[in-house]
């Protein structure tokens, strides 16, 4: 009995020294979980690039046009892109129902004028009381405004452009049923354009009203020269960006609205910033910007969200978020979370 229980202490204390020393030591592990990264301090560098801003062409000015009568389109005169004169006939209803109204209106009318003539020759003999010439009176003035109103709505079956310019959208058929007011033609006068862009409110400081910019617009591959004519005077409520609009000249009528255009907005001076490489500002899901800073006393990395403004040569200039003289992790930072253990390298 004394033996095998001598047999069983043994085997469980070799089972415990066996466990003991399959254990790796905690400084073990920490060394093979570091993530080698690659390190710079954070620096400013001198810019005097130009702000360059990307912005859509609209036209000088813009209409939408509908009837003022409903009915079935009889007629078209222009397809989208092409040229429109102002007070040429865009399209027309058919006015067939407007006519037999204004045809019955006319009637109305002259069926009145003749009472009216009758009872006024009586009036005038003191034949009629005062009460049933004023009664006959109104019955004419009721039937003239009648007669109007149809004259209008039969003028109304034919739209014609107030503007010269050119038809940017047609969004009706010959055939089609319209109702009142609905839009149906976009004309946009593009003798002058205008280019909206948003600036952010750190650099509102360069930009001001009567300042002459270079526009550059890629589908044409050409550089015009605009002047700003307005700057917003609230930012937009998400971007924190103020509304900027440039009017420029379009000889031959080469710029078309919707094109992008890049304003290229000169400084006018020389200004020192934080900028970092591209590759080292990194995006989450919610698209919040941050970068990874290295602490190398205690060997790990941490996630910093950063503002950052515009790109120079493959360097992102960050406006908030980081301090010069931060150690920025510029390799190795994708595989990094927040707090995790690096090391150094070359």
């Amino acid at each position: 009995m004394t033996s095998k229980l001598h047999v069983s202490v043994l085997a469980f204390s070799l089972a415990l020294i066996s466990c003991q020393s399959g254990k790796k030591s905690p400084s073990a592990d920490s060394s093979n979980t570091a993530i080698p990264v690659v390190t710079q301090p954070v620096s400013t560098m001198s810019s005097s690039a130009p702000l360059s801003l990307s912005g859509n062409v609209e036209g000088n000015t813009t209409v939408r046009l509908g009837f003022m009568v409903a009915g079935k389109i009889n007629f078209i005169a222009a397809q989208e892109g092409q040229n429109v004169k102002k007070g040429q006939l865009l399209s027309s209803l058919d006015p067939a129902s407007y006519q037999i109204a204004k045809a019955q209106a006319d009637i109305q009318v002259s069926q009145v004028t003749d009472e009216y003539n009758r009872v006024k020759l009586m009036y005038d003999r003191s034949s009629v009381s005062q009460s049933d010439f004023n009664k006959v009176n109104f019955s004419l003035q009721q039937a003239r405004q009648q007669q109007k109103l149809h004259t209008k709505n039969l003028a109304d079956t034919r739209l014609y452009s107030p503007i010269s310019g050119v038809l940017l959208k047609k969004m009706a058929e010959t055939g089609e049923i319209v109702g009142v007011g609905t839009p149906l033609f976009v004309v946009s006068d593009i003798s002058r354009v205008k280019v909206t862009a948003f600036i952010p409110e750190t650099e509102l400081k360069h930009v001001k009203l009567g300042d002459q910019t270079k526009v550059y617009i890629s589908s044409l591959d050409k550089t015009f020269t605009g002047k700003v004519t307005e700057i917003g005077s609230a930012a937009e409520a998400t971007s924190r960006a103020f509304a900027v609009k440039v009017d420029l000249a379009n000889p031959g009528l080469l710029i078309r609205p919707g094109m992008i255009a890049e304003l290229r907005i000169e400084k006018g001076s020389t200004s020192q910033m934080i900028a970092l490489p591209a590759e080292a500002v990194l995006h989450d899901t919610d698209n919040q910007t941050y970068v990874f800073i290295a602490d190398n006393k205690q060997m790990k990395a941490y996630k910093r969200n950063v503002t950052v403004g515009q790109l120079i040569d493959n360097q992102i200039e960050v406006t908030a978020g980081i301090r010069e003289g931060e150690l920025i992790v510029t390799g190795g930072q994708q595989k990094l979370t927040d707090g995790a253990s690096i090391s150094l390298t070359k």
